[in-house]
């Protein structure tokens, strides 16, 4: 079985910085989990006693808050600053520019209509800047039931697929009389799709590491699978079924942007040991 690795995969920019931040910050609580990989979250617990924190009621006083690298609606940082908290904001640099475009677009009385997933923290994060009228758009299908304004602002999650964002983008140029467009897609999610699209093209067998919560991570699964029937999303090594690589010569190896080096190693150990 010869195993290779896509040109680009694992942590990006912004999961690497939120990483080092919690590692800097010992006995401190994360406002929901930093990045969507829980077996690296079990780890920063359990060397750095670094928690997780669903609810923002309760919290101790003499502890760190640190935002999480998808953000944290507007309302909820103004509130903790309020109550004298000491925060560290490890929201990723990539998510904050849409946050910032939203609040300004808004106040200039743009419409918003965001590319993404409407229950993603990074999402929620986001539209929370706005203050006039805001929508969110899964997908094209989505976009052709909206009502729309005249002036519009679009921004993407910074996830999303670049394809879709510019059918949607172009779209809204022809039917508004005003259409600004932000690319805030990340360009290390560009990366890791354009090299995960490539190599499943090149190979008998494609397997996906990382969260299966996290947005970045089910993208490549989607382009993989499109690609290559026998593609498969796991979360650590322990998920690999010998009977997939039957007959198989070929097998191609990625990993999403909250996916630490170290679990990407052991997948590939335990590839080449079946």
């Amino acid at each position: 079985m010869e195993v290779r690795l896509a040109q680009n995969y694992g942590f990006c920019f912004g999961v690497k910085r939120a990483i080092k931040i919690a590692q800097d910050h010992r006995n401190s609580i994360t406002l929901g989990p930093l990045i969507h990989n829980a077996k690296e979250i079990a780890r920063l617990k359990e060397k750095f006693n670094v928690d997780v924190s669903e609810n923002l009621e309760n919290l101790p006083q003499d502890r760190k808050l640190i935002v999480r690298t998808h953000g944290i609606p507007k309302s909820d940082f103004k509130n903790l600053q309020e109550q004298n908290f000491q925060i560290i904001d490890a929201t990723c640099p990539y998510v904050r520019k849409p946050q910032m475009i939203v609040e300004q677009m808004s106040k200039e009385g743009y419409q918003i209509v965001v590319f993404g997933d409407r229950e993603h923290p990074e999402v929620k994060g986001v539209v929370s800047y706005a203050t006039g009228p805001t929508d969110i758009v899964a997908d094209f299908e989505e976009l052709q039931k909206l009502q729309l304004g005249k002036k519009i602002a679009l921004i993407s999650q910074t996830t999303k697929q670049p394809e879709i964002f510019a059918k949607i983008a172009s779209f809204l140029s022809m039917r508004c009389t005003e259409v600004r467009v932000f690319n805030t897609i990340c360009n290390a999610t560009f990366d890791n799709q354009s090299a995960a699209d490539k190599l499943s093209k090149e190979v008998d067998i494609m397997i996906i590491v990382g969260g299966k919560n996290s947005s970045n991570t089910k993208q490549l699964f989607n382009i993989c699978k499109n690609n290559c029937a026998d593609s498969f999303l796991i979360e650590s090594e322990s998920e690999l079924d010998k009977s997939w690589f039957e007959g198989k010569k070929v097998c191609g190896l990625t990993a999403g942007a909250s996916t630490p080096d170290w679990i990407i190693t052991k997948v590939q150990n335990k590839i080449l040991k079946i």
